[in-house]
């Protein structure tokens, strides 16, 4: 004989489908993640966003996509901020990179990287609809050869008689003074959602070219929740083979003198680093 589910249970119950289906969401509830949804996201979404999002749904990785909340707060953020120049590592389908796109001026530029250019191609068509497209230099391929690149690019500078300090800190050649921070410090914001397992190797990079003051954006920090689950909790494959490299990441984010940090439970957890010195 079936017996009426108690309080309790139905809040497990409740509990354990969230776990399931709000990958995108760490509130306690599904229904009040569709209330913000419904009443200040979907509302404001600008059209491109939308058909980009709805087009992203029916794609079978529709799980690696950014959400809708999310979404809304980066362009948000953007605009706060006055962002111009700025990069993303990891693109999928571009739902992120079209909120960039939508929030910074006509002259703003979004250096795009991620190793799958056929997602990218999905949603181009909408991105060029929204009359975007011309802000994104878009790079098929691992993020970190063209970081390594950035970082090590050298710009001249014509000055047959420099500074005494800067022989200290440049080579001369032939009158012209050799810098090695061409690109340093050039980008207002940078954006990742890629893979976890180099998260930290990127850190390494982007916060010598990330501009003083300027954001860096670490997505999924919150991993799912599971970054507070104990050991023996059951996770899928792919969340526990990636929470130690997340754990990893947020405790050196937490002791790196060089940034403040704010971790933010939107979408799958978000840690802004505002860069000091």
């Amino acid at each position: 004989m079936a017996t009426n589910k108690t309080e309790e249970q139905q809040q497990q119950s409740q509990a354990g489908r969230h776990q399931e289906v709000g990958h995108k969401s760490l509130l306690q509830s599904d229904a009040l993640y569709q209330y913000i949804l419904e009443t200040s996201v979907y509302p404001r979404e600008p059209e491109p966003m939308k058909e980009l999002r709805e087009i992203t749904a029916k794609h079978p990785w529709n799980l690696m996509t950014t959400s809708a909340d999310e979404g809304q707060f980066l362009n948000m953020l953007l605009k706060l901020i006055n962002a111009k120049n700025t990069m993303e590592i990891g693109v999928y389908t571009g739902y992120s990179l079209l909120a960039t796109a939508l929030a910074v001026p006509d002259h703003g530029k979004i250096l795009a990287m991620d190793i799958n250019r056929e997602n990218y191609e999905l949603g181009l068509p909408v991105i060029q609809k929204a009359g975007v497209a011309h802000k994104i230099d878009f790079k098929e391929g691992p993020a970190m050869p063209v970081l390594d690149e950035l970082v090590q690019d050298v710009k001249f500078f014509t000055n047959p008689n420099p500074p005494f300090f800067l022989f200290f800190f440049c080579l001369i050649l032939n009158g012209k003074i050799e810098w090695q921070e061409k690109n340093h410090g050039s980008f207002d914001f940078i954006f990742v959602d890629a893979d976890k397992d180099n998260y930290l190797n990127y850190h390494k990079r982007l916060i010598e070219l990330v501009k003083v003051g300027g954001l860096i954006g670490y997505d999924n920090t919150l991993w799912n929740g599971s970054v507070v689950a104990p050991p023996d909790a059951p996770l899928r494959k792919y969340v526990r083979y990636y929470r130690d490299f997340v754990l990893e990441l947020n405790k050196a984010l937490a002791v790196d003198p060089r940034i403040e940090i704010c971790m933010l439970p939107v979408g799958d957890g978000i840690t802004l680093c505002r860069r000091l010195k």
